[in-house]
């Protein structure tokens, strides 16, 4: 079965960086969207950042919250996903999930989840 394992999460002052990953065990050649959800406490999971390919080579959509400072990337050689967070703020508490969606034949959309990571920024 597909299995996407998180990693990277922890405790950073505001200000810091955290880069998180994301090990997939199915080819990014099959995808169709990829990318970073988080959901804090007492709020819906929301998106963060998110991949979509296309045949001109795709575009990632970012929250207007995290524009400028988060950045989404892959290997897709190794199948791994990442986000790369600078000047993080309190606001950015959350557990983050790394989703991934493929387009299957007879089967439509099918929809994969990380178990997630706590990301915690606090002085």
């Amino acid at each position: 079965q597909v299995q996407l394992v998180e990693s990277g999460g922890g405790f950073v002052q505001p200000g810091g960086s955290l880069r998180l990953g994301c090990a997939a065990s199915l080819s990014f050649f099959s995808i169709n969207t990829m990318g970073w959800y988080r959901q804090a406490p007492g709020k819906e999971r929301e998106p963060v950042a998110v991949f979509t390919d296309s045949a001109s080579g795709g575009s990632t959509n970012y929250a207007d919250s995290v524009k400028g400072r988060f950045t989404l990337s892959r290997d897709n050689a190794k199948n791994t996903l990442y986000l790369q967070m600078t000047s993080l703020k309190p606001g950015d508490t959350a557990v983050y999930y790394c989703h991934v969606d493929q387009l299957v034949a007879g089967r439509g959309r099918l929809d994969y989840w990380g178990r997630g990571t706590q990301v915690t920024v606090s002085s």
